[in-house]
């Protein structure tokens, strides 16, 4: 087989990619090694940026979205016992923030995807990139027991953290920055209404809490726990429990609980490798960056890369020019490390810490105090939630 572009890893930031690449006439094929099913079972962020609701509607796959998403307008910030809101659309000029889950996105690519007749081979064992150091790289892989090859000119490593394509830059050509945090998310997704119509962002002396929400049906609830904790340890009474223990009174009163259909730990990290081209091979979304979900930044982040790199190897194959490759490395990581200081801050200001004591739960709520009733420091907050412009700083 011969292709353009290899795209390897089939969640939202390939599939986005493949679409992009397919609206300007670049052929790719996408290399998935799970099945279909399997990703769409992965439990996911559902905030979406302005950015990526554009992105979405440039690649024709934004009807549903709009249709069943929800726009926020704001969210609440609580501490100490009380709600503050953060007003977005006031604070930045009328944009806000689109509530649609990430396996809702994927689903409406993978869907279009097929229509189209592009081509996505899951289950897609053993995959191998080669010679992306050179002009002629090459995939390798099993599929159904044989084995497969296909040639190109660029390879896309859009297979997340644990995936083949970072895994095979030599360790002398790579740099990583990396900062494990010391909790965790205990999340769970229920089929009940929501605590409110706006997230909630909690900082107690018990931790961190977020009340989110999928739909005007389905909730996804969040406290902080030590790394420690395993979900086994976490009956569905407990967590409902403890999160009450993170609200406010009114929030109390109007929590419906109900069994969980997801139940899971996330570890929270911040990541980052440089750079993000080598040679015909480019990293885009987690392959590349991590960042805690503190703000809701992993997703967006994602879909800016792939809009970058389409960018990027469109100029390349249509107009036979390789400055957008070329420049492709420094334009993403300036954004990256934008969102990686805005999540760690975030992350920093709402969580316990195991050495913080009194002073420092104190010290957090001051400056929550001062974020909520300084109109810069809240317009700063907002227009780094809902996202920076593609073109900030350029």
């Amino acid at each position: 087989m011969r292709t353009q572009v290899v795209i390897v890893g089939a969640g939202p930031s390939g599939l986005l990619l493949g679409a992009l690449l397919a609206k300007a006439g670049v052929d790719a094929i996408i290399l998935e090694r799970q099945s279909e099913e399997y990703v769409l079972g992965r439990i996911r962020a559902g905030v979406l940026e302005q950015v990526t609701v554009d992105l979405l509607d440039e690649v024709g796959v934004g009807a549903r979205m709009h249709r069943e998403g929800m726009v926020h307008g704001g969210f609440d910030l609580l501490f100490a016992g009380q709600r503050h809101r953060i007003d977005l659309q006031t604070l930045t000029g009328g944009k806000s923030v689109m509530v649609y889950g990430q396996t809702e996105v994927t689903r409406d690519l993978m869907d279009d995807r097929k229509a189209k007749g592009l081509t996505t081979l899951y289950e897609a064992d053993n995959v191998q990139i080669h010679q992306f150091d050179s002009a002629n790289p090459y995939v390798t892989f099993e599929r159904l027991g044989k084995p497969h090859r296909i040639d190109c000119d660029a390879i896309a490593g859009c297979d997340g953290f644990h995936g083949v394509c970072r895994a095979s830059v030599p360790k002398s050509a790579i740099q990583e920055h990396e900062k494990v945090y010391p909790f965790g998310w205990l999340g769970i997704l229920a089929d009940v209404p929501p605590v409110a119509h706006e997230l909630i962002y909690a900082n107690t002396e018990r931790g961190f809490a977020l009340c989110s929400m999928r739909s005007a049906t389905r909730s996804r609830y969040y406290v902080q726990v030590p790394l420690t904790d395993r979900v086994e340890q976490w009956s569905d009474e407990r967590f409902w429990e403890e999160l009450r223990l993170h609200l406010d009174p009114q929030a109390r009163e109007t929590l419906v609980t109900g069994p969980s259909i997801e139940k899971s730990i996330a570890p929270l990290r911040s990541f980052v490798v440089e750079p993000m081209r080598f040679g015909r091979l480019f990293l885009a979304g987690d392959a590349a960056h991590i960042v805690p979900p503190t703000g809701a930044k992993g997703l967006n982040l994602a879909a800016t890369d792939v809009k970058y790199l389409s960018q990027a190897l469109i100029e390349f194959f249509v107009d036979k020019s390789e400055v957008g490759i070329d420049h492709y490395s420094q334009r993403c990581l300036r954004r990256v490390w934008r969102a990686e200081r805005f999540s760690w801050w975030f992350t920093s200001l709402m969580h316990q810490f195991p050495d913080m004591g009194s002073f420092g739960q104190k010290v957090q709520e001051a400056e929550l105090d001062y974020l909520v009733y300084s109109e810069a420091a809240s317009r700063s907050l907002a227009e780094n939630y809902v996202g920076l412009p593609l073109n900030f700083g350029e």
